[in-house]
């Protein structure tokens, strides 16, 4: 490992990196993902999973690696950030994006690498792991979201909401008293079945109520989002939501946590994490032999929290240290 490729110290963030390739992978059904690689073209790879759906990646996300040792691979899922047709949720599903990350892995060449990923990051992450094990080598996971029916009542049904009544109340206020029972439904209709301009208007609300709640420092404070960003944002996350995943019945990735039994990972969770509390990483590692999980004290959601920043940081630095020797899983 370069030690002066280092910011400041062993918990920073590594310097900013620009790609050394950036490409418009076809994937069929009238979709095409941006894809681009940074750090070690002859490298350990990893593939970097954004948040969502609908976040896209961010250049921040590249800097989590020793650009020495990895050869780091990030895409915009379909429907957002890059990736074109933008918002579009048509052919748009959790298989879909499986079946692309396997494609963007075939296309570059890769035999099997790691898989980094942070709340639907990580639930895509875990799906795609326990759909392709021999694929994925080692998981590294931050803001645990396993996709069941308890996690979208505590985000949607007023859980959260009374920690943050001011948020809520917005959050709600948006949607008429007769529909506030289920409010993913009713965004969904708005999202959906209105003009554009008035489908930003919900999705700014959408992604603030999400966004206020990201930081423990945030004290529920946020930007407006861009109006391009929070209907792609919106509209997918709802629509993921909406059908809860895609996936065949409540609780489907703990019941299939068996087939990660030969895969280790770490996972990474803020201890006051209010969009995904830390109950579904403690059941998650609980069911996966192969997992570590860390804690990170008076630290929410963001990737950005800086105990979160500094655990990440150190598990890629340790999974890379240890096949640094072969740069090959």
């Amino acid at each position: 490992m370069d030690q002066n490729t280092r910011q400041t110290s062993a918990t920073a963030l590594y310097p900013p990196i620009d790609p050394f390739d950036q490409q418009m992978l076809d994937v069929g059904d009238g979709h095409k993902v941006y894809v681009e690689q940074c750090g070690n073209p002859d490298g350990l790879p990893v593939v970097v999973l954004h948040g969502g759906p609908g976040g896209g990646c961010s250049p921040m996300m590249r800097r989590f690696f020793d650009p020495a040792i990895w050869r780091v691979i990030l895409f915009d899922q379909r429907g957002c950030g890059r990736s074109r047709p933008h918002a579009s949720v048509a052919d748009n599903t959790t298989w879909h994006l499986v079946a692309d990350i396997e494609r963007i892995r075939t296309a570059l060449g890769v035999d099997a690498w790691a898989v980094f990923g942070g709340s639907w990051g990580a639930t895509l992450s875990l799906i795609y792991a326990i759909t392709h094990p021999g694929r994925a080598a080692h998981l590294i996971l931050r803001g645990v979201f396993l996709m069941e029916q308890r996690e979208l009542n505590w985000f949607y049904g007023g859980g959260a909401g009374s920690f943050w009544p001011d948020q809520w109340a917005r959050f709600r206020a948006m949607i008429p008293d007769d529909e506030q029972g289920d409010l993913i439904e009713a965004y969904n209709r708005r999202l959906f079945d209105t003009p554009p301009h008035e489908q930003v208007k919900y999705a700014r609300a959408w992604a603030s109520w999400e966004n206020a709640l990201a930081s423990v420092h945030s004290q529920g404070r946020s930007g407006e989002p861009g109006g391009e960003y929070a209907r792609a944002f919106a509209r997918l996350e709802n629509h993921y939501f909406s059908n809860r995943g895609f996936l065949e019945g409540d609780g489907w990735i703990r019941a299939n946590l068996a087939r990660l039994k030969d895969i280790r990972g770490h996972i990474v969770q803020g201890r006051y994490d209010m969009i995904c509390p830390p109950l579904s990483a403690h059941l998650l590692a609980q069911g996966w032999s192969g997992a570590s999980l860390d804690f990170a004290p008076f630290a929410g959601h963001a990737l950005s929290e800086a105990g979160i920043t500094e655990r990440l940081v150190a598990a890629t630095d340790s999974v890379g240290r240890l096949n640094i020797e072969s740069l090959r899983f």
